[in-house]
């Protein structure tokens, strides 16, 4: 009977609205999941778990806590959980469009400028660079990849960097065709890509990931972990002798790690944490980062068109972010809108899984040049 009277005075203390705020973004979360299908992996317990932390006295937290306890093993002592995820993501990969078509390696790249241009924005709103650095990385489209650089860095605002990141993400098919319709005309839109990508041998996609890992190990050493984990993942895949092992990888244990990595980051989203200005400075930031990813590789693409005879429908520069496969689905749709014989998957397809690449090798170079600069 104590602990209800203690919880109720909680509550109803000065600071018991944000209590029922978070509980309210909880629903909120919960309701974008099942309602509208937003990422409902990652946001219902997120959701979920912003209820569970916001109970007065909440017993998940403390020493015996079991979310506390989730993250400090999962994410604070070792970054499991993030890197974990990131062989399921390999698994469910195909980078053959990619390497049938090597040019969209530049979408890929071209796509990150948003992060380094909300890094920026951030720095002058006056965030640290630590914490400027991980709210960049929203614009990544890349959920695992935020949390890491965010945990690595230490930044205060690990709860707020995860919620925009996966908001934004579940949010690619009303942000991305937002974006792209800002710098392209229709005439742009209606590029046909008549070819098709060519084929590659089984050889190569077995030892592209290995190529790939030693690449991003030399050049960015920061990224090896994130790209290590994403290619050992594609390498099951690939390998032709590991099909349970890869079904496992891309079904049980992606779905597993993603609802813990949801309900155990709620532990940054208690009220104390996450009701202030700085979220709506952080969502406000995230959403310019990925919106910035996204006209970066759209005017990329125009950029190369001066040049090429065979012109390349800019919105492929779209699919160079990394919310794979949802970017390569909207750009395609979108294709098929403006033009019903406009077929644009496989050319955006590889471009999506170059953005999956260079997210990670993205989230690397910060997390290397971030930590020698404090």
């Amino acid at each position: 009977m104590d602990f209800l009277l203690d919880g109720v005075k909680t509550l109803f203390s000065a600071g018991g609205w944000k209590m029922l705020l978070m509980w309210a973004i909880g629903g909120l979360l919960i309701f974008l999941a099942i309602k509208f299908d937003y990422e409902p992996a990652l946001l219902l317990p997120m959701g979920f778990g912003a209820i569970l932390v916001n109970l007065p006295l909440s017993g998940v937290l403390g020493e015996s806590g079991i979310v506390q306890w989730l993250f400090s093993i999962g994410i604070e002592a070792s970054e499991a959980l993030p890197l974990i995820l990131f062989i399921g993501i390999g698994a469910m990969i195909d980078f053959g469009p990619l390497l049938a078509d090597p040019k969209m390696f530049l979408f890929g790249a071209a796509a990150q400028f948003g992060i380094f241009a909300a890094i920026t924005v951030a720095a002058l709103f006056g965030f640290n660079l630590a914490d400027a650095a991980s709210i960049g990385i929203i614009g990544a489209a890349d959920g695992p990849t935020a949390i890491l650089v965010s945990q690595q860095l230490k930044s205060n605002y690990m709860g707020q960097i995860a919620v925009a990141a996966y908001s934004y993400m579940a949010l690619v098919p009303i942000v991305l065709p937002f974006a792209i319709k800002l710098v392209t005309t229709k005439k742009e839109r209606l590029i046909r890509m008549d070819y098709k990508p060519g084929t590659v041998s089984k050889r190569t996609k077995i030892l592209f990931p290995i190529f790939a890992t030693i690449v991003a190990g030399l050049v960015a050493p920061a990224s090896v972990s994130l790209v290590g984990f994403l290619m050992f993942g594609n390498l099951i895949r690939e390998c032709g002798k590991l099909d349970n092992l890869s079904k496992t990888a891309q079904n049980e244990l992606a779905n597993l790690v993603t609802i813990l990595l949801g309900i155990t980051i709620s532990f940054k989203m208690t009220a104390e944490q996450f009701v202030s200005t700085y979220t709506i400075f952080i969502m406000i930031l995230g959403l310019i980062a990925f919106v910035f990813d996204a006209i970066a590789g759209v005017v990329f693409a125009k950029f190369l068109n001066l040049f090429l005879k065979k012109k390349i429908n800019p919105m492929i520069g779209a699919a160079g972010i990394s919310a794979f496969p949802m970017a390569a689905r909207v750009v395609h749709k979108m294709g098929l809108k403006e033009d019903n014989q406009n077929f644009l998957l496989m050319h955006s397809a590889g471009a999506n899984v170059s953005g999956q690449i260079a997210s990670v090798v993205a989230g690397g170079l910060v997390l290397g040049l971030v930590q020698k600069m404090l």
